[in-house]
């Protein structure tokens, strides 16, 4: 194809070929810039849009190794397997995420020096966590619980944390750049832009062809920029989920904060409680020594009326101090129990005529019954001593005039709901009064014995002591719930009844000398002297021949070189070996041995230990010891 004519034979022909080839010119560098543009655009998003990827997945990190100690922090505390369970699944989350993120990073040295590290971190962490959870699979709860609290200053989660941090900031200064890399790009695109308009201005003679390409110019750059916002959608899209996470950690933090106060309150009262029974423990046996001397010296006094008085008040001290023990191992949970199937609203409603004579007129008692009529395995003596002492209190918080409403109610918990209660149905009994409540301090050490608020002389502060640990020995658990001036409401949670009974070993309290039963022979092993020489002497004053032995490893030793024996009666808790040992150890020479076991804490009431033999409860009268010797002899 030849030159057009209007070309050739007209010099503006050519001024307007140049214009159109300067026309055609802009046209093509304004297509470049608009497409370099955007290429630089995609990158500068896509990078933007990795460097978010990595700081969600270093937060998704630091919240899966949270959750874990977390988990962890609660299995220590309550043994549960399934809490084991979700630690190692969160742990080995923390783990795959590691891995994505050390993917990540691969093209970035810095960042990937800092994954090896948190990897190496991790690793040494895991260790340290393997061995509390190893502790608490193997029930050493002990163990587990002291190393968990070192664990909570370890080195490797200080660099955890620090690692993260590290990750996070990097790649927040990697934006930062990035986002003034994107800027500065926009900047010069803009800027020859600007200038390619100009020249397509001055070019506007060419004609519709450099207007089409004009407007197509003006169509991409509205289409980046629709893009761009779309982006930066994305982006707070991003940021609002790191913010999401972050409150969920931080919430995570307080549960941990939360579960370690509960932990240590725990721990303090079990504590408290272990101490309070070994004292009741040792005071039972200096009781039985007492109360068996006082009874000995009683059937020796004759008619000396003065004497028989003296007797009379040290064996009313006796039987005090006796009670005060019984209290003190119900807090213990070392009290015996004498559990049978009630109905908990029944038995609110057969209390209310004591409860009103209790009170006084002056406080107005409400009895309800909400939901159904559960049944629960429990000690009516103990329960309604509990409620009484709820009563007695509140009585006091309402300075003897106000409203006391008791309410039963049947509700299903879910495990750890409630204090140390297991999962599925209960019956809720709440005790509520209408008086000048307390304080959280207050709150916090009332279930202590000997921690009252009363004034000198007005309360033992065992009330609620025992209270305490009747609920917790029959399965259940106690909250309360109080504020200053809006009143208290004390609820006791025990489990449903639902099952047949178990079989119970009683205790011979309350019987009577049986008259006429012919002398035995009885081996009697106890570890204490005062106590043997004690129980010795009761056994000679009921006509019975009997022979100690105070070291349990000579029990054999005492048996051979006795004639005879009917029975040996034996303590259970001693040094080198218990009672249910020495009488295995003695049935291995006589198999047809009977046996009576003697003990003051009702955590070695343990059936299968004992292997059903006759129990006798310290500190015991003579009617008691006589018939309980009677029982085991002839059984």
């Amino acid at each position: 194809m030849g030159i057009p004519r209007w070309l050739k034979d007209d010099w503006r022909g050519w001024v307007l070929a140049l214009v159109l080839v300067l026309g055609l010119g802009v046209a093509f560098g304004l297509v470049r810039t608009v497409n370099g543009s955007n290429v630089a655009r995609d990158r500068a998003i896509e990078r933007r849009s990795h460097s978010f990827e990595v700081m969600v997945l270093t937060r998704s990190v630091g919240e899966s190794l949270a959750r874990a100690e977390a988990a962890l922090g609660r299995f220590v505390i309550s043994g549960d397997k399934l809490l084991g369970v979700r630690y190692e699944r969160d742990w080995a989350r923390a783990n795959r995420q590691i891995a994505m993120l050390r993917h990540l990073v691969i093209d970035n040295p810095p960042q990937r020096r800092r994954v090896e590290a948190l990897r190496r971190a991790y690793a040494e962490r895991s260790d340290e966590l393997s061995r509390i959870a190893l502790f608490s699979n193997y029930a050493r709860h002990n163990q587990s619980l002291s190393a968990y609290y070192d664990a909570r200053d370890s080195a490797a989660l200080a660099r955890i944390e620090t690692l993260m941090e590290e990750l996070t900031a990097g790649e927040r200064a990697l934006l930062d750049t990035r986002s003034v890399e994107m800027d500065a790009t926009v900047v010069r695109t803009n800027r020859l832009a600007g200038a390619l308009l100009v020249a397509g201005l001055a070019l506007l003679a060419v004609g519709l062809f450099f207007g089409w390409s004009l407007v197509q110019a003006i169509r991409a750059r509205k289409a980046a920029d629709a893009e761009a916002a779309d982006e930066r959608a994305r982006a707070i899209e991003l940021e609002a989920a790191v913010v999401t996470a972050t409150a969920s950690l931080i919430a995570e933090q307080g549960e941990r904060a939360a579960a370690e106060a509960r932990l240590a309150q725990a721990q303090k009262m079990e504590a408290i409680g272990q101490l309070t029974g070994g004292i009741a423990h040792d005071f039972n046996n200096m009781l039985a020594v007492v109360l068996g001397s006082v009874e000995l010296a009683r059937r020796h006094a004759g008619d000396n009326a003065q004497t028989v008085r003296h007797l009379d008040l040290a064996t009313e001290g006796a039987n005090r101090a006796a009670a005060l023990t019984r209290q003190l191992l119900a807090f213990a949970r070392e009290e015996a129990l004498a559990p049978e199937p009630l109905d908990p609203g029944a038995l609110v409603a057969g209390m209310a005529p004591l409860l009103d004579r209790t009170l006084g007129d002056a406080v107005r008692i409400e009895t309800r019954r909400e939901h159904g009529d559960w049944a629960i395995w429990a000690d009516r003596h103990q329960l309604e001593n509990a409620l009484l002492n709820l009563a007695v209190n509140a009585r006091d918080a309402m300075d003897g005039r106000g409203t006391l409403t008791i309410t039963t109610a049947t509700i299903t918990l879910e495990p750890e709901q409630v204090g140390a209660c297991t999962g599925g149905d209960h019956v809720a009994i709440s005790v509520t009064d209408s008086g000048h409540g307390m304080t959280p301090e207050v709150q916090a050490r009332v279930f202590e014995p000997f921690f009252t608020t009363k004034p000198v002389g007005k309360g033992t502060g065992l009330g609620l002591s025992q209270v305490f640990g009747s609920v917790r020995q029959m399965g259940g658990d106690i909250t309360i719930a109080s504020a200053p001036g809006r009143g208290t409401t004390v609820t006791l949670y025990l489990p449903r009844h639902v099952a047949a009974p178990p079989a119970q070993i009683a205790t011979d309290e309350g019987c009577t000398i049986v008259s006429g039963a012919r002398g035995l022979d009885i081996l009697v092993v106890e570890d204490d002297p005062r106590v043997l020489k004690t129980t010795v002497a009761a056994l000679g004053e009921l006509g019975h021949r009997p022979v100690p032995c105070a070291d349990p490893l000579a029990a054999n030793a005492a048996l051979r070189d006795m004639a005879s024996v009917d029975l040996v009666l034996s303590d259970v808790v001693m040094p080198g070996r218990t009672g249910p040992e020495v009488v295995a150890a003695l049935r291995a020479e006589r198999p047809a041995l009977k046996a009576l076991f003697v003990t003051g804490f009702a955590s070695d009431l343990d059936e299968g230990a004992l292997g059903g033999e006759h129990v006798l409860r310290k500190p015991f009268t003579l009617a008691a010891l006589e018939a309980a010797v009677a029982d085991a002899a002839g059984g």
